[in-house]
């Protein structure tokens, strides 16, 4: 395979953009919770259609690529967080983007990662 050549037979017009992905997510986060204050009852339903909203609109993208999305919310109590995740892949095509959203009561930290299928 030529070194410039994309595995699988992708093109550059296959690729996601990472900015494009952090605005998607960003505006699912904010149509999720809005102006809501952290409420630990609404957590889990709250971290479930994060994810699915993500999934929903990556997948729109009709793109060759498999989809994982992890979201963390936590109230925020004065406590350090910290999140870490390490990939091994074939970095011409796969990627992640990891958005960090807060408000004066939670964090909110989502990653999403696509693999070329």
């Amino acid at each position: 395979m030529d070194e410039d050549q994309l595995p699988g037979g992708l093109t550059e017009e296959d690729l996601l953009d990472e900015a494009e992905v952090d605005t998607m997510i960003r505006q699912v986060i904010s149509d999720v919770l809005g102006e809501q204050s952290f409420q630990h009852a609404k957590a889990d339903a709250w971290t479930k259609n994060i994810i699915e909203d993500s999934l929903k609109k990556l997948q729109a993208l009709q793109k060759p690529f498999k989809y994982v999305v992890t979201c963390c919310l936590t109230q925020k109590a004065g406590a350090g967080l910290h999140m870490a995740s390490c990939t091994r892949w074939d970095e011409r095509v796969d990627s992640k983007c990891t958005v960090q959203w807060e408000s004066q009561t939670m964090h909110v930290i989502v990653s999403s990662y696509w693999c070329a299928i």
